[in-house]
């Protein structure tokens, strides 16, 4: 059930990235065909739908918000090229680059919390010995 789980978080977070890059794209050719304005109410609302699907079934707000911002970013910016022949300079797709490490270096570090917290009952490693209570024993 756990995969079951596991699968859905990541096809919502598809969902949410690719009706948030219609809606974007819908933007910038509504500009042309103003009945296009419809794609892109709907689009960023079936984003929002998606990105909350995504919460809901346990996906940290942090890293699904990240992947989402960067992964549109770059779609946006790559599709753009294709679609609307706009640039795309070595210096944006250095900042693109770079936008997906942080977002990997965020997963990373959500992992290894994850990891973390997976360890029941790990012993502490405190330093200072047990503190009794006053009028105890020493």
């Amino acid at each position: 059930m756990a995969d079951n789980c596991h699968v859905r978080k990541w096809l919502f977070l598809m969902g949410a990235i690719i009706a948030e890059v219609t809606g974007t794209l819908a933007l910038k050719g509504a500009l042309d065909s103003p009945a296009l304005y419809i794609l892109v109410g709907l689009g960023y609302a079936a984003a929002f739908v998606f990105l909350s699907l995504t919460l809901r079934v346990g996906m940290p707000l942090g890293i699904a918000y990240g992947i989402w911002g960067a992964a549109g970013v770059a779609l946006t910016a790559i599709l753009s090229l294709v679609l609307f022949a706009e640039p795309l300079t070595p210096v944006m797709i250095t900042g693109i680059v770079f936008i997906m490490a942080g977002v990997i270096l965020v997963e990373v570090g959500n992992r290894e919390d994850d990891a973390h917290q997976a360890v029941p009952n790990a012993p502490e490693t405190e330093t200072d010995p047990p503190q009794t209570e006053p009028g105890g024993e020493s």
